[in-house]
């Protein structure tokens, strides 16, 4: 999965989902209420906030886009049925109505859902926004010039499998109905309790058929949101939003809308981005960034700093880097070796490869311990701070391998501090000490995931790392550890080749709940059970470190996103 920074939150690149960390809650910038952080109580509309960013935001279609609960800038043009709370912390891993007036309806087994539209919802033009609009936004995003977006209403919505589109298949899909201009109809092939999550995606984006300019859309998307397109410059490289005059906020409780303009600004070499933060000027003291995190040495800088620390938002999202196993691959095929490996590593010194305690908290869980994930505490292979080489030579000895063991761990060349040189050598180091050789096997970014998500090609012993869809463990475990979503010829997640009747069955069974609570406790129990079988071994959730504006106030950070919430902010 990707780290909420960037376009998708799906880990493995969508896949990435990310990068960051469960644990305390996420809050504002430390020693400030986040309501109220960065200077005045009175909040007023006007002025313009400058997004400086690396990465693009390319791809600026509802169909197209992979983003965790409808994006940041995205969700300021697109509003979806339901959207996220918010909120700073755990109170903003909520799912709440945005175009709907509820979070959906189930019926009794959770194969049908019913939403009802708010009345008096309009589009940039002033025409009114209906259930049709919806439905057709759906059916685009299935249309193959428009791939991109979640996979799961292909696996979801009956006939979804075999759809085309829109453009190929005008009849639409049956399995989604419109009886009226206010409510739209989900029928499913299977329970899905979560559907209200899926909800916030953003291809529930209204879009008006009549409007529809197919791969051209994304220049000039129609907002149903609080601001409007006016300049979609090389794919996202810059993109200016201004007020959508006829976006209603009594219709929509969550987005804000201070600012009159939005100006995106990507491309930009992080460090340059951090200076620009940093110091403030012109432009720079109204910007936020929403993908550059501050890194090691920035941080240090900062943090002797009592203005500029002041001014430091910091997040936590659903995100869990870690060691991966093949079990088909010997010696991996013995728990022993694997519960060797994880009684020996060092966990101090790989938080420290990472960045230090600041940017990264220690795990022992695969799921982020936060409580919508249904975080349930357990450390099956307890090795301590600094691990326990002792117990590891045991388990070893008892493997048939008395004299040690070498074993390759293959490694992303990126500097991202998590599949990283950085964090390879240091776990190389610490199985030394348990009488582990360890040889690395570094590759650059695409080899890299090609290998580790090729069935046939997949190593034995790698890094890896997995992000939230959703704050909830169903995105978070069935990719990686239910049976049915092994692939052998595409791109597979499953890297423990895990194929468990029992394991298959209770995430069918927690799927079916649409009491989130109870579906959380399940998933927290599912993980703990899961983990005795050790095809992972949990490093760290990452922490995600942000430099805003002197001039930008109202600093809402979620455990949704983990990222400052730009629909939030006001500058001066």
């Amino acid at each position: 999965m990707r780290q909420p920074s960037l376009n998708r939150a799906r880990v493995a690149t969508v896949s990435l989902a990310l990068v960051v960390a469960a644990g305390a809650a996420a809050c504002g910038p430390e020693g400030n209420d986040a309501k109220g952080a960065g200077g005045d109580s009175e909040l007023r509309k006007g002025g313009t906030l400058t997004v400086l960013n690396a990465n693009p935001q390319e791809d600026f279609d509802p169909a197209r886009l992979y983003t965790s609960g409808g994006g940041n800038v995205p969700s300021l043009v697109f509003r979806t049925l339901t959207t996220r709370n918010r909120e700073s912390g755990a109170a903003g891993a909520e799912v709440v109505p945005d175009l709907a007036t509820d979070t959906g309806r189930p019926s009794k087994d959770a194969t049908v859902w019913t939403y009802t539209l708010k009345k008096g919802l309009t589009y940039e033009d002033g025409t009114p926004i209906t259930s049709a609009d919806i439905k057709y936004g759906i059916e685009r995003s299935f249309a193959a010039e428009l791939s991109g977006g979640a996979p799961y209403l292909r696996d979801w919505l009956i006939g979804g499998a075999d759809y085309q589109g829109p453009y190929k298949d005008k009849q639409g899909l049956d399995s989604i109905e419109t009886p009226d201009d206010l409510t739209i109809v989900f029928h499913l092939d299977k329970p899905e309790g979560e559907f209200p999550y899926l909800a916030t995606q953003t291809q529930f984006t209204p879009v008006p058929q009549a409007k529809d300019t197919g791969t051209e859309y994304e220049e000039h998307p129609v907002s149903s949101g609080p601001y409007k397109v006016v300049k979609n410059e090389n794919d996202g490289e810059r993109l200016i939003l201004e007020r959508n005059t006829h976006w209603s906020a009594s219709t929509d409780a969550e987005r804000k809308a201070y600012p009159d303009r939005i100006d995106v600004r990507s491309g930009l070499d992080p460090s340059v981005i951090n200076q620009r933060l940093s110091s403030s000027q012109g432009a720079d003291a109204a910007a936020v960034t929403t993908d550059t995190n501050l890194g090691p040495a920035e941080l240090a800088k900062v943090t002797g700093d009592r203005e500029l620390a002041s001014r430091v938002g910091t997040g936590h999202f659903g995100y869990t880097d870690y060691i991966a196993f093949n079990p088909k691959v010997k010696p991996f095929d013995d728990p022993k070796v694997r519960q060797a490996i994880s009684y020996a590593v060092d966990r101090t010194s790989v938080i420290n490869a990472a960045g230090g305690s600041s940017l990264a908290e220690a795990a022992t869980t695969y799921l982020p311990n936060q409580k919508s994930f249904g975080y349930t505490p357990y450390d099956h292979f307890p090795a301590g701070a600094s691990g326990n080489p002792a117990k590891a030579r045991e388990l070893l000895k008892e493997a048939g391998h008395a004299n040690g063991l070498t074993v390759t761990l293959t490694h992303s060349n990126d500097k991202d501090f998590e599949t990283s040189p950085e964090i390879a050598t240091a776990l190389q180091d610490a199985l030394k000490k348990a009488g582990i050789t360890v040889k690395l096997q570094g590759l650059e970014s695409n080899d890299y995931k090609d290998k580790i998500h090729g069935a046939e090609s997949e190593p034995g012993f790698f890094l890896a790392h997995w992000g939230a869809d959703w704050p909830s463990g169903g995105p978070f475990l069935a990719p990686i550890f239910d049976g049915r979503q092994i692939v052998e010829d595409g791109a597979n997640f499953n890297t423990g080749f895990l194929d468990d009747k029992a394991v298959n069955a209770e995430i069918d069974a927690i799927n079916k709940l649409t009491d989130l609570d109870e579906a959380a406790r399940r998933w927290g129990a599912l993980d703990r059970k899961i983990g005795e079988q050790a095809l992972t071994v949990p490093l760290f959730h990452p922490v995600y470190k942000r430099l805003y504006g002197k001039d930008v106030k109202n600093i809402v950070i979620s455990d949704w996103t983990g990222v400052l919430d730009i629909s939030q902010v006001a500058v001066k």
